[in-house]
C-alpha cells in the first residue's frame, strides 16, 4: 500500500487543509488505498510524489506500455471533472497535457506527464510574443458547442479569486498592509470587466508561470485550468504584473501581448489593475513587501 506521508508533506497538507477545510485528512488518509485500486485498474507502476498545489496530489507513474505520466487527485471531484473536460478539449492545440484516463468517482486524472521546469522555477520570463501565442492558441479552440455552454462564467471565477485572497489578506501579515478599501476597489472593478459585452472564449483562468512549463522542442505547456468562459484580455493577467518593477513596465507588456492576442491592450491592464490587490496580498504574506516589485504591484492597484 501507498504511504500518504511519504507523498503529503506538512506544507501541502496545509495548503490543502486551508482550501478545503480539516475534513480533508479523511480524504488524505484514504488516498493510500485509493491510489492502489487506481493502479491496479489502469496498469500503473506508481513512481514518487510531484510538486502538489492547493488543489490536488499529484504521483508520477509509468503506464504498462512505458509512458509516463501523472496521476492526479483531488478531494474535489467536480473540480478533477471539469480540468479533464477542459484539457480534452484542447488538446488538439498540443499546448496541454494528454489526458489518458479520467475516473470522475475518485477525483483521478491519468495525464501525460511533461518533462521540463516551469517558468515560475527557472524564473526566466519569455517575450510577451511567445506568451501571447500560447494564450492564443488555447483561446481559439473549436470546442463543441456544448462543451463551451457547460464552462462557468468568468464571475464565478472572479468572485472565487476575491473570496480566496480576502481571506488571506485577514488572517495574514497582510492585514496591516493592503486596506479592505483597496481590495473591494479590485474587486468592482474585476466585476464590471466580467460583465462587459466583449467576445467570450474559453480561459484557462489560472495562467501564471507556475503553471506553465517549458517543454523544449514542444514549446510551452499549461498546466492546471480553472476552466471558465468569458473576456480573453484576463487570461494576460498573470504575465503582466509577474516581477514587474513599474507600472511603465506593465504598459509595455501589455502593448506586446495585445499584438500576439489579437486583444485590447488597455482591457488587459484594466484586468491587471482589477486582480493586482490579490497579488500585493501575496506579496506581503510571503514577505516580499519592501521591493520595487511589490511597490509596482500596489501602484497599478491603487491607480
Amino acid at each position: 500500500m501507498s504511504d500518504v506521508t511519504q507523498l503529503v508533506d506538512d506544507n501541502q497538507r496545509g495548503r490543502l487543509e486551508r482550501r478545503f477545510g480539516q475534513h480533508v485528512g479523511d480524504w488524505l488518509a484514504e488516498l493510500p488505498s485509493t491510489l492502489d485500486a487506481l493502479a491496479a485498474e489502469w496498469d500503473l507502476t506508481l513512481q514518487g510524489p510531484a510538486p502538489g498545489g492547493r488543489t490536488s496530489v499529484v504521483v508520477y507513474a509509468t503506464l504498462a506500455d512505458g509512458r509516463e505520466g501523472a496521476l492526479k487527485l483531488s478531494p474535489d471531484h467536480g473540480l478533477a471533472r471539469a480540468e479533464a473536460g477542459m484539457l480534452r478539449m484542447w488538446s488538439g492545440s498540443g499546448r496541454v497535457p494528454a489526458v489518458w484516463g479520467l475516473d470522475a468517482g475518485r477525483g483521478a486524472i491519468l495525464m501525460e506527464r511533461i518533462e521540463g521546469d516551469s517558468l515560475a522555477a527557472g524564473r526566466v520570463l519569455p517575450p510577451m510574443s511567445t506568451i501571447g501565442t500560447l494564450i492564443r492558441e488555447l483561446h481559439a479552440v473549436d470546442g463543441d458547442p456544448e462543451e463551451l455552454a457547460e464552462l462557468r462564467p468568468l464571475m464565478a471565477r472572479v468572485q472565487f479569486i476575491f473570496d480566496l485572497w480576502g481571506r488571506e489578506r485577514t488572517e495574514g501579515a497582510a492585514a496591516d498592509v493592503v486596506s479592505p478599501a483597496v481590495m473591494h476597489q479590485g474587486f468592482c472593478r474585476a466585476r464590471e470587466l466580467a460583465h462587459d459585452d466583449v467576445d467570450v472564449v474559453p480561459l484557462h483562468g489560472d495562467l501564471h508561470p507556475g503553471n506553465v512549463i517549458d517543454g523544449g522542442e514542444r514549446g510551452l505547456v499549461a498546466l492546471d485550468p480553472r476552466a471558465c468562459a468569458g473576456d480573453g484580455a484576463v487570461d494576460a493577467v498573470d504575465w503582466i504584473l509577474w516581477q514587474v518593477t513599474d507600472a511603465g513596465q506593465a504598459e509595455r507588456r501589455a502593448q506586446e501581448l495585445s499584438k500576439a492576442m489579437g486583444v485590447d491592450a488597455d482591457r488587459m491592464l484594466d484586468w491587471a489593475r482589477a486582480f493586482a490587490p490579490c497579488l500585493a496580498v501575496a506579496m506581503v504574506n510571503r514577505g516580499h513587501d519592501g521591493t520595487p516589485e511589490f511597490d509596482a504591484v500596489m501602484t497599478l492597484a491603487q491607480g
